[in-house]
């Protein structure tokens, strides 16, 4: 008997989605709750799993293809897959010849070089145009053999008959130099991969585009002094992750000082809602982390209550779950504010780009000895570059500085957290 492979229901608003990789191919064994196939939507990926121990024997939907929730996209039947038959190899392999591919058959025809005298390199033996190139290439720079003697001065030298020797010709006019050849292209292919565009990235960018046309964004900077965070987490580093069993990272440090200057200025944490501004007195922190189908952005709620580990711990759940792809819709709806970290990539400085309907974020980069001035002295100290992209609609520039130094007085005196000062 076979059973149906339904599209789950990933979300209220989600209606439609997208198949992914079929994990499991028609006569592969599967065992119950294994993963079957990939689920992709505009905000959250997932996996469906095996009702039941047995084999998909059949697929409705390819990856790529659309289909609704609740729609059927394949079966499966009880019991145990047969052993999928060997591949077989293709005529061209079988008998051993070489597959020349089109662009290499092009190259041959304008060369006159014979398919015998290229040595192929691609995947399965195949013959590529570089192939035929560099044929020819060699072929040219070869040393070149001695002009045979003309069939008059051949016959002269086997007969040993004495001939006339006949009147010197007039010595004709010097031939007009050649026009310059056109310049070769350079080697290689000029191919194209189409990718269709996941849902999530269509998401993101759609995003995107709404955030800079509906939005008033502007970015102010400033610079932090990074040397008494890494000092504190040198000295309690070992004790730290003996206890938690997580490292104290920097993130934990600015989502902290992040809240400390929400609490100060709370447009930052407040968005729009038609008319009216909606000013918000808790503290959803989302941590933008990259995701193995693209950036994503989950929420660490009530940030104000957690402590130093608790924070980090989330945030380094979340980056695991992001790469695996398993992150819940819930976990990544909401948001009051957005922290950025293009640091790790290496960025020095950028502008971030709101999340909708939020009205700030803030850019973290890399961290770099620099030198600065400190009483009166040249000094080399650890710093970074902090972006805040708000919106100027209910932000003004002012606030925002203001936002911007409580975060870089925080971050360089540390204990003004735990102090509240």
């Amino acid at each position: 008997m076979s059973i149906e492979l339904r599209v789950p229901a990933v979300g209220e608003s989600i209606t439609e989605v997208q198949i992914g990789d079929w994990l499991k191919p028609v006569g592969a064994p599967v065992k119950a709750d294994e993963a079957v196939v990939v689920i992709e939507t505009d905000k959250v990926t997932v996996e469906l799993p095996a009702p039941i121990d047995g084999q998909v024997v059949k697929v409705l939907k390819k990856k790529g293809e659309h289909a609704k929730v609740g729609e059927v996209i394949g079966y499966m039947e009880a019991g145990v897959a047969a052993k999928p038959e060997p591949k077989r190899a293709e005529p061209a392999e079988a008998a051993g010849e070489v597959r020349v591919m089109p662009a290499a058959k092009r190259a041959l025809a304008e060369s006159g070089l014979a398919a015998s005298a290229v040595t192929p390199t691609g995947p399965g033996g195949r013959m590529l145009k570089e192939d035929v190139e560099r044929a020819v290439r060699a072929a040219t720079q070869a040393p070149g053999t001695a002009p045979s003697a003309a069939p008059g001065a051949a016959s002269r030298a086997t007969s040993g008959a004495a001939t006339p020797t006949p009147p010197t010709p007039p010595t004709p006019a010097a031939p007009a130099a050649p026009a310059p050849a056109a310049p070769r292209s350079p080697g290689g292919t000029r191919d194209e991969e189409i990718v269709p565009m996941t849902p999530l990235r269509k998401r993101l960018a759609q995003r995107l585009v709404e955030a800079q046309a509906n939005a008033a964004i502007l970015t102010t900077f400033n610079e932090v002094d990074m040397g008494a965070v890494m000092e504190l987490r040198k000295l309690h580093q070992e004790r730290f992750v003996e206890k938690h069993k997580v490292k104290l990272g920097f993130m934990s440090f600015f989502v902290k000082s992040a809240i400390e200057a929400l609490k100060e200025i709370p447009q930052v944490n407040a968005e729009i809602r038609g008319d009216a501004i909606a000013y918000r007195n808790y503290y959803d922190i989302g941590i933008a982390v990259g995701g193995g189908k693209g950036l994503v952005v989950p929420i660490v709620r009530n940030a104000e209550r957690l402590s130093f580990a608790e924070i980090e711990l989330a945030i380094a759940a979340f980056g695991q779950r992001a790469k695996e792809n398993k992150l819940t819709l819930q976990e990544l709806s909401g948001g009051t504010f957005t922290i950025s970290n293009g640091g790790i990539y290496g960025s020095l400085l950028s502008t971030p780009i709101l999340n909708p309907p939020q009205s700030g974020i803030l850019g973290l980069h890399a961290i770099q000895d620099r030198p600065v001035a400190r009483n009166g002295q040249v000094v080399i100290r650890p710093m970074m570059y902090i972006a805040l992209s708000y919106d100027h609609r209910i932000v003004d520039g002012r606030e925002a500085v203001t936002f911007l130094k409580r975060i870089k007085d925080c971050m360089e005196d540390p204990a003004r957290m735990l102090l509240e000062v």
